[in-house]
């Protein structure tokens, strides 16, 4: 699959602009573990995927972003040196990267441009962090800027928080850039310390199913989440002032306060703590080869979001249900913000067809409509091909 996208937009290319690109794979991401943890300065542990967006990229001597989405089938030029925001949504991911360089201090150069991909749009694969850094990489490499990785991962996130004016957090440009193949990496999101472990389990493939859905509650209860946390560390920080983040508060220290505090607070609370301890337990898991115990943290983590986090809904917690009882299936949870999207699975491959179309018939079945699956492989970070 991915050498067809190659050459569909290695091809479109030279049709168009008439020159040889530069051509660069940049990768979409899943988080095993570790959910709505980053913004409370929290632990993740998300991996590089090989479900990615494909660059063709080449210098002109128009002062012209010339750009060309094959998967929109849109064209778009842009003068270089008088960037504003685009009618197309799509390309303001782009220009708000280049408008990050700009601030950097270097002068962006005309360039020509085609990007196409397979990461699905809307499954929480963050097709949007893979064009942002992925266009980042590509203006370093084409104009020699010499840009240290942690750099290009920061600027792709001030492009979405910018000039795009999306609040995301740091882990997916971070994976997008520092991902290694067979491993999943450990973000600290306070420091951005990371730490890689082992997931080269041959037999094991890691699947998305995809709900189809996308309730309008994500985006409102996100912002709740949020807030309630911080009112949480307010509370906490009262009783220990060293304390500025839930990433600082141990389960015993909050459970001695339990009956002091607001339900609904605490219960926010305590499952971002238990999942910071569960992250930290299952990078042990990894470096044992304990797959199973790996697992029965994800499943873990599900509960936690359905019960206590509250941001699950009927559809993912059916896809869950619906491989608990399952041995071939190491581990279920819902993935991303919320109220929609994907479950992420560990499936093992000898039963792989045969749970899946469990799983889509039951699905069909209650909801009268089939679930996407995705199947899918660890691969590395950001790269020219």
């Amino acid at each position: 699959m991915i050498h067809k996208i190659i050459n569909t937009v290695s091809n479109q290319f030279r049709n168009r602009f008439k020159t040889k690109p530069l051509l660069v794979r940049s990768p979409g991401r899943v988080n095993l573990i570790g959910e709505h943890t980053d913004y409370n300065e929290g632990f993740v542990l998300p991996t590089a995927i090989d479900k990615s967006i494909i660059f063709a990229v080449s210098p002109n001597k128009d002062r012209l972003y010339r750009i060309y989405s094959i998967d929109m089938d849109e064209y778009r030029e842009f003068i270089a040196g008088s960037l504003k925001k685009s009618s197309a949504h799509w390309a303001n991911y782009l220009l708000g990267v280049i408008d990050q360089v700009n601030k950097m201090g270097f002068e962006v150069p005309g360039f020509d441009c085609v990007f196409g991909g397979d990461i699905p749009i809307g499954a929480g694969l963050s097709s949007s962090a893979a064009i942002e850094a992925g266009l980042a990489f590509c203006v370093n490499e084409m104009f020699q800027l010499h840009i240290d990785k942690l750099d290009l991962v920061k600027l792709s996130q001030r492009a979405e928080n910018e000039f795009v004016g999306v609040k995301c957090g740091i882990m997916d440009q971070f994976t997008n850039i520092f991902g290694a193949p067979n491993k999943v990496m450990k973000l600290d999101c306070r420091s951005l310390e990371y730490e890689y472990f082992p997931f080269d389990f041959k037999d094991i493939y890691i699947v998305l199913y995809d709900t189809r859905v996308s309730h309008s509650l994500a985006s409102s209860e996100y912002n709740i989440r949020r807030a309630q946390c911080e009112q949480g560390v307010a509370y906490l920080k009262n009783h220990n002032p060293r304390i500025q983040s839930l990433r600082d508060v141990t389960s015993g220290f909050l459970e001695s306060l339990k009956d002091q505090m607001d339900p609904v607070i605490y219960k926010r609370c305590h499952y971002v703590v238990k999942e910071n301890e569960r992250l930290l337990a299952a990078c042990d898991d990894l470096k044992n080869k304990e797959l199973g115990s790996f697992g029965k943290k994800m499943v873990q983590t599900h509960e936690g979001l359905k019960s206590e986090y509250e941001v699950s809904c009927r559809e993912l917690d059916f896809l869950v249900e619906h491989t608990l009882n399952e041995k071939a299936v190491f581990g279920s949870r819902m993935m991303g913000g919320g109220f929609g999207g994907c479950t992420i699975n560990l499936i093992k491959e000898d039963d792989l067809d045969r749970v899946n179309q469990r799983v889509k018939n039951a699905y069909l079945s209650e909801f009268g409509k089939e679930p996407g699956i995705y199947t899918i492989k660890i691969e590395k970070g950001t790269h020219i091909i």
